[in-house]
């Protein structure tokens, strides 16, 4: 019997076993070095040393260095704790981890358990086999990971044992960033400077603002026995083949349910570990495709909020173990329905308390929300391309542009209100300004928040970026994705967008007009020369396609052409100037992502290939052969032709499609041993998409399904569609 036959069978005598959950509060950051935890293993010098090293980025000395590990190693000995680890986040797309214990041995031969303050800020994994983008070799494996004390320590329990993880940046000998979390922090500070100098024209109290990030993480979840059954899943995260089922979505039943009791567990499950953790997992619920789901969770400063998503995903992975299910994390598991997204929902927060994304009560702080809103539309107008390169991967590819995915097409949806808003500015605010021009500054948003809010419920789902009332979303980072690549690139934009309105602003002051007037001004002319990137309507339209690009706006599908945008002297200049990455570290960037898209390309045609001869062609081929055995039998019989035409057309359906399969298989196999001869990076990933890919991943599938609908149930072993997405 198959794999998918006695996976089917083993769910048939599955039981769920679900456990009280404890109070959430009562198990919220438990295993987390807060700062209440802080103050009980601390010396009170110690304390205010990691305080101010998290609040301020101030250098902690050595000497309290040492003070702070000791109390770290105290406070997980207490929860039984032996071994330690620097936590971070390498260019792989996933955590990386080399656990030490704290156990040593003294000069005399005496065991002791030791974790000083060296071990806590720095340590020396191998870089050379992490990817790096040609920065770091063989021979020049030095890297460092280095402790971020903004991001609190954490105990990790996996199974019986748990283990200290230490949140830290990962560079190589020579500094160069080789993670995502050290130009993150790069740009969260680069938007901190830029938006509290403009922020102070409003109010001179502000003096810290807080990048914000609020991620919805989609996903779907499916049985581990149906999971191992099929190739494809395990080894490239997605369904290769697979004919649509009779029921799919269509009935729109699935969405806002009744979470699947099994499902549920899981869920529950998960969601005390990420509790334990400090994750502030506040909903869950059924997504739009059967066996999709999505948890969110309340907003946190933009750093902690990438950590947790990060750490949340290696945690759902391996509690859907527990439950013999598994997670799909992959943008587009399942043709033909909803794939899954990240929306990374986005705002500044200033010291003072103030979200300078919500419109305020006065036209003072209406006047402050138009600036920094009206930033954030032109830094998405001007630097689109970098943006979109920021979610450009193999997976992400099959998802934009499809089922409620936004398109490759970067545009900003702000709701019909506050489109008119800019409109009134546009034509009332004159070239020349003038005392008569301030009656634009009493323009009161806050009289119609009702109306705001109104037009913003009703997203626009087919938008890559749209605002929703306060913040906004970024609908286009892939659910697999780290939300770091994302939210550096949107934090240095807008950074940079937001330095060059203060010198704006700066030179109409210096004029001698009015502080407000010279706002006002700018905040004019950035609507006027951005306004191109605001769309309200359906983003997947034949029109929408033709209209972007009588604007100008770029309409990359694909991510070998997608990344070009990280290496022009326009990124190289941003990221520069910003601090963020220096040239070498952008050329890395561009030349992993690629080298990630042509290994991930290379693997699907390698599954592909494969099922094809030893799943798909075995199987039609035995069907085949009881049709030619029935039909022989039936002549045998002396049975008439028109007995068995049927068979005889299943026959020769199934013989077209195997022929053209085989046929279709030999050439893309031979395509890809022309693509790997290509040495130059860029060129093999264009050839693998559009010589590999695009010329038969879709043409092969086809014949692939149809031979599903003709050949026999039993004999076809790769579980199909609807087992997978509705059998839990």
């Amino acid at each position: 019997m198959s794999l998918r036959f006695d996976a089917i069978n083993n769910l048939l005598t599955s039981e769920v076993n679900v456990e009280c959950s404890k109070k959430i509060t009562a198990i919220f950051g438990e295993n987390v070095f807060t700062q209440k935890v802080a103050r009980q293993f601390l010396s009170e010098e110690a304390f205010k040393s990691l305080n101010s090293s998290i609040k301020s980025g101030q250098k902690i000395d050595r000497s309290m260095a040492n003070q702070i590990a000791n109390g770290l190693r105290a406070w997980a000995e207490s929860k039984g704790v032996t071994h330690y680890s620097h936590w971070f986040q390498p260019l792989t797309g996933t955590t990386a981890e080399k656990h030490d214990s704290f156990f040593t041995i003294k000069n005399d031969g005496t065991p002791i358990e030791q974790f000083d303050g060296d071990a806590l800020i720095q340590q020396e994994p191998d870089a050379s086999s992490f990817p790096s983008g040609g920065l770091r070799v063989t021979f020049e494996a030095r890297g460092y990971t280095a402790w971020d004390p903004s991001s609190p320590a954490f105990v990790m329990e996996i199974g019986q044992g748990s283990t200290l993880c230490i949140p830290t940046i990962f560079v190589s000998y020579t500094g160069e960033s080789l993670d995502y979390k050290a130009p993150l922090l790069k740009a969260l500070e680069a938007l901190n400077k830029a938006a509290v100098d403009v922020s102070n024209y409003f109010d001179k109290n502000i003096t810290n603002v807080t990048a914000t990030l609020g991620w919805e993480q989609e996903y779907f979840v499916i049985d581990e026995g149906l999971y191992n059954a099929r190739p494809d899943l395990l080894l490239c995260g997605r369904t290769v083949f697979g004919h649509a089922p009779a029921k799919g979505q269509q009935l729109e039943d699935h969405y806002f349910g009744s979470i699947p009791e099994r499902v549920y567990a899981f869920m529950r499950d998960y969601e005390e570990e990420a509790y334990k953790l400090g994750i502030p997992l506040r909903t869950r619920h059924n997504e739009v495709a059967p066996a999709q789901f999505e948890c969110a969770p309340i907003y946190e400063e933009a750093n902690l909020a990438v950590d947790h998503n990060t750490l949340l995903m290696d945690i759902m992975n391996r509690v859907a173990r527990r439950h013999n299910l598994r997670v799909l994390l992959h943008e587009k598991p399942f043709a033909g329905i909803n794939g899954s997204g990240k929306h990374n929902n986005w705002s500044m927060a200033t010291n003072t308390g103030v979200n300078l994304l919500a419109p305020g009560k006065t036209p003072k702080t209406n006047l402050m929300f138009l600036t920094f809103f009206v930033n954030t539309i032109k830094a998405v107008h001007d630097y689109s391309d970098v943006l979109r390169a920021s979610i450009a991967s193999a997976q992400n590819d099959y998802r934009l542009g499809a089922n409620e995915a936004p398109p490759a097409i970067i545009s900003v949806f702000i709701g019909q209100y506050l489109a008119k808003v800019l409109q009134d500015i546009k034509s009332r605010v004159t070239e020349k300004m003038d005392e008569t021009d301030e009656s634009m500054l009493k323009i009161d948003i806050h009289k119609s928040i009702p109306e705001l809010l109104l037009d913003n419920t009703d997203r626009n789902r087919t938008s890559p970026f749209a605002f929703t009332g306060n913040k906004f979303e970024f609908r286009a980072v892939g659910s697999s994705a780290n939300c770091a690549s994302a939210m550096t690139v949107l934090n240095t934009i807008v950074a940079e967008t937001l330095k060059q309105f203060k010198k704006d602003v700066d030179t109409l002051i210096e004029s001698g007009e009015k502080k407000e007037i010279a706002i006002m001004h700018v905040i004019r002319e950035y609507i006027v020369s951005s306004e191109k990137v605001l769309f309200e309507g359906d983003g997947y339209s034949q029109s929408w396609e033709k209209e972007a690009e009588k604007r100008g706006l770029p309409n990359v599908k694909t991510t070998p052409l997608a990344l070009d945008a990280l290496v022009t002297p326009k990124a190289k200049s941003l990221f520069e100037k910003n601090e963020v990455y220096n040239q070498d570290e952008l050329e890395a960037r561009h030349e992993i992502g690629l080298e990630k898209y042509i290994k991930k390309v290379q693997i699907e045609s390698r599954v592909i290939g494969e099922l094809s001869t030893s799943h798909i062609l075995p199987a039609a081929v035995r069907y085949q052969n009881m049709l030619a055995n029935n039909i022989k039998g039936l002549k045998e019989a002396g049975m008439e032709e028109s007995a068995y035409v049927s068979q005889t057309q299943i026959m020769t359906k199934i013989s077209e499609h195997v022929n053209i399969l085989g046929d279709l298989v030999k050439k893309m196999i031979d395509a890809r041993k022309v693509c790997n001869k290509i040495e130059d990076t860029r060129e093999k990933a264009i050839a693998y998409c559009y010589q590999v890919k695009e010329p038969f991943f879709d043409k092969i599938r086809y014949r692939v399904d149809k031979l599903e609908l003709l050949v026999d149930d039993k004999e076809w072993y790769l579980p199909k569609y609807r087992e997978l997405l509705f059998l839990r």
